[in-house]
C-alpha cells in the first residue's frame, strides 16, 4: 500500500511508521534527500470547502498549529505543511523528521525498564517546556505517550511528535478513542472525548512516571475491548501504585548495589508533582503547561542551587587542602632537612649539651624525704664553669678555622680567575 499511495505533489511516500486509531504516520521525502514525517488522519475530506465541517475544523486546528512554531521550541517538532491527499483526501500534516529512538524504545531491551533520576529530570523538563510552548498558543496536544516522544540524537533534547489528535474535532476524537492504541497514557476525561490543557498535564505524569517505575499505572493486558475498559475505568476509580515501590521491584539487575541505593533517593517534590498531575479530577491538576513548567523550573532551581553549594564547598575543601600540601612541600623544598654542620663543630655543640645535662642533674642535692642518701654516699660535684669554657673556646677555634679555611678556597678561586683572564689577553 505504502509504495502506490500518493501523498501530494512533491512529497514521496517512504513507507508507513505505525499506524494507530488517531491515524498513520508515513516517513515522506521532499525535494530529494529531505526527509519528513507525515500524519494522515482517518476521516477523508472530499469537498476542500469552507461549507464542509470536517475541512473547516482541520483548517481551523492547523492554523493553531502553525502558531506553535512561530517561535522556535528545541523541545517540540516543526510543522512544515499541511493539506489533503491526492489520493483518499485525507488531510495531513507533515512534520520535520526527527532522527532517533522514541521513549518506548528506550524502555526496551537492550536498554533498561525504567531511566535514571537525573535522566527522568531532564526529561520531565523539556517534555514541560514543550506543553508549555503549546498551551501558551492555545494548542493541546491529546495524544502525549512514549511513542510521541522522541530523543533527538543529533541535539540531545526530547521532542514532542504528533500534533494529528489535536487537529481532529471533538466527535472525531471521540470516535478515535474507541480504537486508540495508548490507553494506557489517557486521562479519564478522554473517555467522553474531552481535550482540556489537564488531560495533557495527565498524560504527562503518565510519562514520567513510567520512566520512574518501569511500567504505566495501569497496565493494559491485552487489547480486547474488556482489557481496554479495564484500564480506562483504572484512569477513573482506583488509586495509583506506589511508584518507589514499583521502582525498587524493577531495578536492572545491572546496576551495581551502590547504584541502586542511589537512584531510590527519588526526590520528593519530583514524587509530588507525578502526583498532583495524575488527579482524577481535571481542576485538581496543573491548570496548563506553564504552570507545571514553572513549579517544576523553581524546584530544579533550587536543587541546581544545592548541589552547586555541596560542589562549590567540597571544591574549596579540597583547593585549601591542596594549598596547604603546596605550602608544606614549598617549605620542605625551601628548608632542607637536612643541614650541614662541620665535624668538630658538632662535637663541640655535643659536649655543650652533655654539660647542660650533667649541670641540670647535678644542680640539685640527690636528698628526698622519701629517698634519703646514705651517709657514706659521697657526690661528685663536676667543674660545670671549665666545661662551658672549654666548649666554648673549641666552638670559636672551630668556626676561626672554618671561616679562614672558606677564605683560602675563595682566595684561590680568584688567583684562578685571574690566571684564566690573563692568560685569555694572549
Amino acid at each position: 500500500m505504502s509504495k502506490i499511495f500518493t501523498i501530494t505533489e512533491g512529497l514521496e511516500n517512504m513507507g508507513a511508521l505505525r499506524t494507530g486509531g488517531q491515524g498513520s504516520v508515513y516517513k515522506g521525502r521532499r525535494m530529494g534527500p529531505i526527509f519528513s514525517a507525515v500524519k494522515l488522519l482517518p476521516t477523508p475530506i472530499h469537498n476542500e470547502s469552507m461549507d464542509d465541517h470536517n475541512y473547516r475544523n482541520f483548517i481551523n486546528e492547523v492554523e493553531k498549529l502553525k502558531k506553535v512554531n512561530e517561535i522556535p521550541n528545541p523541545n517540540v517538532v516543526k510543522i512544515l505543511n499541511s493539506g489533503i491527499t491526492e489520493s483518499g483526501s485525507l488531510p495531513f500534516i507533515e512534520m520535520e523528521f526527527i532522527e532517533g529512538p522514541d521513549l518506548g524504545e528506550l524502555l526496551k531491551p537492550p536498554h533498561e525498564v525504567m531511566f535514571t533520576i537525573k535522566e527522568v529530570i531532564k526529561l520531565a523538563d523539556q517534555l514541560a517546556s514543550a506543553l508549555s510552548h503549546c498551551h501558551k498558543v492555545g494548542v493541546k496536544h491529546g495524544d502525549i505517550k512514549s511513542n510521541n516522544v522522541k530523543f533527538n540524537i543529533h541535539s540531545g533534547n526530547y521532542v514532542l511528535l504528533d500534533f494529528g489528535l489535536s487537529a481532529m474535532s471533538d466527535e472525531q476524537r471521540r470516535s478515535s478513542m474507541r480504537h486508540a492504541g495508548a490507553i494506557e497514557f489517557m486521562a479519564p476525561e478522554q473517555n467522553e472525548g474531552q481535550l482540556l490543557f489537564q488531560t495533557d498535564i495527565y498524560s504527562y505524569g503518565v510519562i514520567v512516571y513510567e520512566l520512574l517505575a518501569g511500567r504505566v499505572p495501569f497496565l493494559l493486558q491485552d487489547n480486547g475491548e474488556t482489557a481496554r475498559n479495564n484500564v480506562m475505568l483504572s484512569h477513573m476509580e482506583s488509586a495509583v501504585p506506589d511508584v518507589l515501590e514499583l521502582r525498587k521491584q524493577n531495578l536492572p539487575n545491572e546496576w551495581p548495589v551502590k547504584q541502586q541505593e542511589r537512584e531510590m533517593q527519588v526526590p520528593a517534590w519530583l514524587l509530588s508533582i507525578v502526583s498532583k498531575c495524575l488527579e482524577k479530577r481535571p481542576e485538581d491538576r496543573f491548570k496548563d503547561g506553564t504552570a507545571l513548567q514553572e513549579i517544576l523550573g523553581a524546584y530544579i532551581g533550587t536543587e541546581n542551587r544545592d548541589g552547586a553549594k555541596k560542589a562549590i564547598a567540597a571544591l574549596r575543601s579540597e583547593n585549601e587542602d591542596l594549598h596547604s600540601r603546596i605550602l608544606a612541600y614549598q617549605k620542605q623544598v625551601t628548608q632542607p632537612s637536612t643541614i650541614a654542620v662541620p665535624r668538630k663543630l658538632m662535637v663541640a655543640l655535643i659536649l655543650v649539651f652533655l654539660g647542660a645535662i650533667a649541670f641540670g642533674i647535678f644542680k640539685t642535692p640527690l636528698k628526698s624525704s622519701l629517698m634519703p642518701a646514705k651517709p657514706d654516699t659521697v657526690f661528685i660535684q663536676p667543674n660545670l664553669a671549665a666545661i662551658k669554657r672549654k666548649a666554648i673556646v673549641f666552638v670559636k677555634d672551630s668556626l676561626r678555622r672554618d671561616s679562614i679555611r672558606s677564605a683560602k678556597k675563595r682566595l684561590l678561586l680568584e688567583k684562578k680567575a685571574k690566571r684564566k683572564k690573563f692568560l685569555g689577553l694572549f
